[in-house]
């Protein structure tokens, strides 16, 4: 094959889809040919992303809010691939966890992710679609005060397993997990929990990985352009680690 992992006349919904990983997927999606709907609560930062990309649209949609899901899905008629990758983190382990934290993040990492693929399925199902689930390493292992964050990326494995399961030939569905990855996510930590020690913490990130540095924004979103596209065919229910080693060492 001249040019494979092509997605050209299908449709793909990223959600998170404005920055970060989910961005380097609209970008990597829409180079192999695809229409990508990106989906977001930053309006403003779709739209701009949008304006950059051929084939791109722009929706805001706060996905803990099943009415807002159930109005973004009655606009589209057909969808190929969905990619679940929005969510929020928390540091603290469970003595530092307040229930109210708790609960956002199964609100958003979880509820989220459940509402989004819901109204989904009827269009994977009619187009034999793909699902891509963005966990975490932290799904996997533990990661000292990431309690709630642990919790929640554990659920996204086990509902990519389920679902796989559950449809084994109408459907393909795949997680990626991966490690540290260098976005606005971890700028975010790193400006929230680290502020004065900033570049101390970032080597400490990098190291984390054996590989010795952060990820890559578009190595995450070529992994996901593998899995959504044909020459993944025969991969379904499957957790993909991308982490420089951690989860090897």
């Amino acid at each position: 094959m001249d040019h494979p992992f092509r997605l050209d006349g299908r449709v793909a919904l990223v959600t998170g889809g404005a920055s970060g990983i989910g961005e380097a997927i609209c970008r990597v999606f829409t180079s192999a040919g695809a229409k990508v709907i990106i989906v977001d609560v930053d309006e403003a930062r779709a739209c701009k992303l949008a304006s950059e990309l051929p084939n791109a649209t722009a929706r805001r949609c706060d996905i803990t809010d099943e009415r807002a899901v159930k109005d973004l899905f009655d606009t589209i008629q057909k969808l190929d691939v969905l990619v679940n990758n929005a969510g929020i983190g928390l540091v603290g382990g469970i003595e530092q966890t307040e229930l109210e934290d708790f609960r956002r993040l199964f609100q958003v990492n979880v509820e989220g992710m459940f509402l989004v693929t819901r109204q989904a399925m009827p269009l994977l199902i009619a187009s034999h679609g793909s699902i891509v689930n963005i966990g975490s390493v932290a799904g996997l292992i533990g990661v000292k005060k990431r309690y709630a964050y642990c919790a929640t990326k554990g659920a996204v494995v086990a509902m990519t397993r389920q679902l796989a399961v559950d449809y084994p030939t109408e459907i393909r569905v795949n997680c990626i997990c991966p490690g540290t990855v260098d976005t606005p996510f971890v700028e975010g930590y790193l400006e929230k929990y680290h502020k004065h020690e900033k570049e101390k913490v970032r080597a400490e990130l990098n190291q984390r990985q054996p590989i010795g540095r952060l990820g890559r924004p578009e190595e995450i979103a070529h992994l996901a352009l593998y899995l959504s596209s044909a020459e993944a065919g025969f991969v379904t229910g499957a957790v993909y680690t991308i982490d420089g080693g951690w989860t090897a060492a």
